[in-house]
C-alpha cells in the first residue's frame, strides 16, 4: 500500500495512517469518474490541508492531471485509520 509522504513537520501523524474508503466516497467515485489510485494520488501531490466546516474533518487541496481537487478526511483516532470522505474536482 503506498504511504503519503508528510509535506513538513507541520503535518498532522494521522497523514500517515492507512485509509478507509467510505461507501458515499465508492459512489462519488463512479459518479465522478475517478478511481481509489486517483484518490491516492491526489492525497501524494497534496498542497494543502484546512479544517473543514464540519469538526474533525480536513479539505486536502491538490493539484491533479491539470485539475484542482478537494478531498475531504475525517482521522479516526480510535483505530488510526484515515477515512476518506469524499472528493470533487475545484472550478
Amino acid at each position: 500500500m503506498t504511504r503519503r509522504r508528510r509535506r513538513s513537520a507541520s503535518w498532522p501523524d494521522w497523514w500517515d495512517w492507512e485509509l478507509e474508503i467510505t461507501p458515499h466516497l465508492e459512489q462519488r467515485m463512479e459518479e465522478r469518474d475517478f478511481t481509489e489510485v486517483d484518490v491516492r494520488e491526489m492525497l501524494e501531490a497534496a498542497t494543502g490541508l484546512v479544517p473543514d466546516v464540519v469538526e474533525g474533518r480536513f479539505v486536502i487541496e491538490s493539484p491533479v492531471r491539470g485539475h484542482r481537487w478537494r478531498v475531504i478526511v475525517e482521522p479516526d483516532h480510535d483505530e488510526s485509520l484515515l477515512v476518506v470522505v469524499t472528493a470533487y474536482r475545484v472550478g
